[in-house]
């Protein structure tokens, strides 16, 4: 009986290794997505101090799709939630009407905000 049990056990160690192995490959896989979904956020984004605000309102909506669309593929909950935020305001730029510097003065000083959130949760 004792021998047709080792078969038996040895097969359901090997299983279990598996199960690990087959975690840890989802991990590595995950972080790199993870990855490649921040370095791709950071060139939709592309924030830079000499913003022309007619040109980022203009392609808010186009940006706020990407980033929306890159939030889909994140498994990753913080990510996924960072990039719903930075789309969110893009969709806000996109809908009011900047007429005043002080206005797109707020938008880009949240979404820096956003930008830095990205930064902590893509480390």
């Amino acid at each position: 009986m004792l021998k047709r049990c080792a078969p038996v056990a040895l097969g359901l160690l090997l299983l279990t290794g598996c199960s690990e192995v087959n975690d840890a490959v989802d991990q590595v896989n995950s972080a790199t997505s993870k990855a490649s979904a921040c370095s791709r956020a950071l060139g939709i984004v592309d924030l830079n101090p000499n913003v022309d605000p007619q040109e980022v309102q203009a392609n808010a909506e186009e940006k706020a799709n990407q980033l929306r669309d890159l939030a889909n593929q994140v498994a990753e909950q913080d990510v996924k939630q960072t990039l719903g935020a930075m789309a969110d305001g893009y969709l806000e730029l996109e809908q009011q009407k900047l007429d005043n510097m002080n206005a797109f003065n707020q938008w880009l000083q949240r979404n820096l905000n956003n930008l830095e959130q990205l930064r902590q949760v893509c480390l």
